[in-house]
């Protein structure tokens, strides 16, 4: 079974950083064209943060540039979203999706809160 699942997800303050990760099942990786970090805050459209392909090439939205960092490790087959000097409008769930030729997956979301 095709899967991704996220996970890093928690409370933190202010200013504080977390790091999600999003780990792929291994007969995918191989065939993943893209894997984006999606967030949806309640209340609000999910909108897409970050992305990364399959050669390395990276993408942010606006609002996390210069704060956000995407990288995967084709060892461990995950995708890392490595986030900085959070903000409380950075609270929501984030989702991870991956995308081959023929499927799109979606993990089931990790909770980030960043409390003021």
């Amino acid at each position: 079974q095709v899967q991704v699942a996220e996970s890093g997800g928690g409370l933190v303050q202010a200013g504080g950083s977390l790091r999600l990760a999003c780990a792929a099942s291994g007969s995918i990786f191989r065939s993943i064209l893209i894997i984006k970090w999606y967030r949806q805050a309640p209340g609000k459209q999910r909108e897409l943060v970050a992305s990364i392909t399959s050669g390395g090439t990276t993408n942010y939205a606006d609002s996390v540039k210069g704060r956000y960092t995407i990288s995967k490790d084709n060892v461990e087959n995950t995708v890392y979203l490595q986030m900085n000097r959070l903000k409380p409008e950075d609270t929501a769930v984030y989702y991870c999706n991956a995308v081959t030729a023929g499927l799109v997956v979606w993990g089931q979301g990790t909770q980030v809160t960043v409390s003021s």
